[in-house]
C-alpha cells in the first residue's frame, strides 16, 4: 500500500523536492507500514514558498470577492467528485475508518470552500458612516501572506478550514500541515490550481517543529493560523507576539459534557460516545469529562458499556469499522499511559483498557476505554489525552457541576443533556467555553464559529467570524469641504 506523492511540497503551483531536508515517513498507522517518504522543508524550500505567496497576492487581493469566490467553489465541487478518492487518502494518512472520512473529512473541506465563495460579496462589505457635510468608510482589506500550521487529526479539513477564509480574503497561504499526516494538504493543493486559483497562492510545505518557527519569524508574514496542542500555542503565539503578527489559536481541551437527570439517556449515552471515541478519541473538542447526574449513573453506565462494547475495530478500510488506530505509536503510548494512571489512581475501569486481543500486526490500536468514579483531581479528568478515553463523573446538583465542569484551564468546548431546555440554556450561559452544545455534541457545520477560550485559544474558524481573523479593516475619512485651521 503506497501514496507517494509527486514530491514533497507545492510551491508556485507545482511539486518541488529539497533532497536536503530530514526525511519524513508517512506511516499507515493501521499497519505501521511506510507508505511515503517525504522530506521536511530547508530554509531554502521555506524562502521559496514564502517568496511566490508574496509575489501572487497583490494581483489576487486586486480581484473582486466574487471572482476569488467563483473560484472556491469550483475547488469545493472538484473534491465533492473526488471524494472517494480523498477519502482514502485520509484514511491512509491518520487511520480514521473509512465510514468516517468518507462523510466528515473531505467533505467538510469542500463545505468550507463553497461556503466561503458563496458569502464572499457581502461578507467583504465595508460601512458607510455619515458625519455631517463630511463622511467615512470603511472596508476589508488582507493581511498579505497568512501561515497556517495544521493537526494531524483533520489534516484535509484543517488545510481547507485556514486556507478558504484567507483567500477568499484576498490573501495567500503557507500551509505546514503535520509531520504524522503530511498527504493531504497536497491534494487539496492540487485541486486549487485545477479550479483556477493563480499559482503561488496556496503553497504546502512539510515540516517538522524545526520548520514552524522559520515560518512565523519570517518578516514576511503577517498572519498564524495554529491548530494544536496548548504547549504548542503558547510557543508559537509568543513567536508571533514578537512582530505583532495576527494570531489565531486553535488549541486542545479538557471540555465537560453534562447529563442531567431529566436527559434523554440513549441520546446523551449516543453523545458522549461520539465525543469521546469518534476519530479513536482524536479530536481537541471532546467530551472526555462527562459529568451523570448520581441518580441515573447506573443506567447510563450500563447502557454506555453494552454500546461501547458492541464497537466494530479493525481495518480502517473496511466500512464497516468503526474504530480505527491512533495516529502513531508514540500517540498510542501516551494514550496507554493515561490509562494505567486512570487505573493507579483509584477510577473504576468500566470497559477496555488496553489494546485489542483480536487486532493483528502493528497496528496502534487502543480499546475504547471508560473510567467511571472518578473524580476532579485524578490526572486522567486533568490533562487532555487525545484517545478513546472517557471519564465518567458523578454530580449532585446544578451549582456544583457547573463549578467543577468550569474548573480547568481549559475552555474550548462543552455540552449540556437534559429535556429542560430552560436549564439547558441557563447552564451553557456559565460554561466558560467557546464552542457549546445542548442536546447533541461536536457537531461544527461552516455556518458556526468555532474556537475557544482561556487555555484553548482565541479566534474563530468558520462562519463569516473568521473573515475578521483574516482581514482587517481600513477606515477612510472624506472631508467634503474647505479645511480651516487656527494658524
Amino acid at each position: 500500500m503506497k501514496a507517494q506523492p509527486i514530491a514533497s511540497h507545492f510551491i508556485d503551483g507545482e511539486y518541488v523536492e529539497d533532497a536536503d531536508g530530514t526525511v519524513i515517513e508517512s506511516l499507515y498507522p493501521a499497519t505501521g507500514e511506510v507508505i511515503a517518504r517525504l522530506h521536511a522543508a530547508t530554509p531554502a524550500i521555506v524562502e521559496k514558498a514564502i517568496a511566490a505567496a508574496k509575489r501572487a497576492q497583490p494581483a489576487w487581493a486586486a480581484m473582486s470577492p466574487t471572482a476569488r469566490g467563483r473560484i472556491l467553489k469550483r475547488a469545493a465541487d472538484i473534491m465533492r467528485e473526488r471524494n472517494r478518492e480523498l477519502s482514502e487518502l485520509e484514511t491512509l494518512d491518520t487511520g480514521k475508518p473509512i465510514q468516517e472520512t468518507i462523510v466528515a473529512d473531505p467533505t467538510s473541506g469542500a463545505d468550507s470552500f463553497e461556503f466561503f465563495g458563496g458569502i464572499a460579496a457581502a461578507g467583504l462589505n465595508g460601512s458607510h458612516i455619515p458625519l455631517g457635510q463630511d463622511f467615512a468608510y470603511t472596508k476589508r482589506v488582507p493581511l498579505g501572506v497568512c501561515v497556517g500550521i495544521g493537526a494531524w487529526n483533520y489534516p484535509q479539513q484543517i488545510a481547507c478550514w485556514k486556507g478558504a477564509p484567507a483567500l477568499i480574503c484576498g490573501n495567500a497561504m503557507v500551509f505546514k500541515p503535520s509531520e504524522n499526516t503530511p498527504l493531504g494538504a497536497l491534494k487539496i493543493a492540487e485541486i486549487l490550481i485545477e479550479a483556477g486559483l493563480p499559482k503561488g497562492l496556496y503553497n504546502v510545505i512539510q515540516g517538522d517543529r524545526t520548520t514552524g518557527p522559520l515560518l512565523v519569524n519570517h518578516p514576511d508574514v503577517a498572519k498564524v493560523s495554529l491548530t494544536g496542542s496548548v504547549p504548542t500555542g503558547r510557543k508559537v503565539a509568543a513567536a508571533a507576539a514578537g512582530s505583532l503578527k495576527h494570531v489565531t489559536m486553535e488549541l486542545g481541551g479538557k471540555s465537560p459534557l453534562i447529563v442531567f437527570d431529566d436527559a434523554d439517556i440513549d441520546s446523551a449515552v449516543g453523545g458522549a460516545m461520539l465525543g469521546n471515541f469518534y476519530s479513536t478519541g482524536q479530536v481537541c473538542s471532546n467530551g472526555t469529562r462527562v459529568f451523570v447526574a448520581r441518580g441515573i449513573k447506573e443506567t447510563f453506565l450500563s447502557r454506555l458499556k453494552a454500546r461501547t462494547e458492541n464497537m466494530v475495530i479493525g481495518d480502517p478500510m473496511d466500512e464497516a469499522t468503526q474504530l480505527g488506530p491512533m495516529v502513531s505509536f508514540d500517540q498510542r503510548q501516551k494514550v496507554l499511559s493515561y490509562i494505567d494512571k486512570g487505573k493507579a489512581e483509584g477510577a473504576t475501569l468500566v470497559t477496555g483498557g488496553g489494546i485489542p486481543n483480536h487486532v493483528t500486526g502493528e497496528g496502534y490500536y487502543v480499546q475504547p476505554t471508560v473510567f467511571a468514579d472518578v473524580t476532579d483531581e485524578m490526572t486522567i479528568a486533568r490533562e487532555e489525552i487525545f484517545g478513546p478515553v472517557m471519564c465518567v463523573l458523578d454530580f449532585d446538583n446544578e451549582a456544583e457541576v457547573i463549578a467543577r465542569a468550569n474548573g480547568t484551564e481549559f475552555g474550548l468546548s462543552g455540552g449540556v443533556f437534559t429535556s429542560d431546555l430552560t436549564r439547558g440554556h441557563r447552564v451553557v450561559d456559565q460554561l466558560e467555553a467557546g464552542t457549546l452544545w445542548i442536546n447533541t455534541y461536536n457537531l461544527c457545520p461552516v455556518e458556526i464559529p468555532f474556537g475557544g477560550s482561556k487555555q484553548s485559544g482565541f479566534g474563530r474558524e468558520n462562519s463569516v467570524a473568521a473573515l475578521e481573523h483574516y482581514s482587517e479593516l481600513k477606515t477612510v475619512y472624506v472631508g467634503m469641504g474647505k479645511v480651516e485651521a487656527p494658524y
